[in-house]
């Protein structure tokens, strides 16, 4: 085992390219569509999931548009709403963020100040995605 642990890192530094070979990074797409009230997830062109989710409620915005994630947390707390928690957060545009929500029965209606809110088990198997396949690598489309 030690022989062959030797071996690979020795394969590493005679040829660096083998390790950008090794882990390619896979394009994430995820749709928010706001009249359906529904976001679809897919990888490299094959759709995973199509998840329902709540946007904005009336008087409020999910700003439209095409972006990509500016941070991520596990976990936060909502400085503007009564320290609401925010499971898995992905903020793709100033405060705006896609999170796992606990009022499960408002799903698939609009219910949100504009963020955009899911199944905390579905916010978790987005952010791993996300944060396995990186940012940059990840668009979200929001209609």
């Amino acid at each position: 085992m030690r022989r062959l642990i030797l071996a690979a890192k020795s394969a590493a530094l005679l040829f660096p390219f083998l390790l950008a070979v090794t882990r390619a990074e896979a394009a994430v797409l995820v749709h928010i569509d706001r009249t359906s009230q529904t976001m679809s997830v897919s990888v490299d062109g094959a759709p995973l999931y199509l998840w329902r989710v709540s946007t904005a409620r009336r008087g409020y915005i999910t700003p439209p548009g095409t972006y990509h994630p500016q941070m991520l947390a596990r976990i936060w707390y909502s400085k503007l709403y009564y320290n609401s928690p925010m499971p898995h957060s992905i903020f793709f545009h100033g405060g705006y963020a896609i999170h796992g929500t606990y009022d499960i029965a408002r799903l698939g209606g609009p219910a949100s100040h504009g963020c955009v809110r899911l199944d905390p088990g579905h916010a978790a198997v987005l952010f791993g995605l996300v944060e396995r396949e990186g940012m940059r690598n990840t668009t979200i489309v929001v209609q």
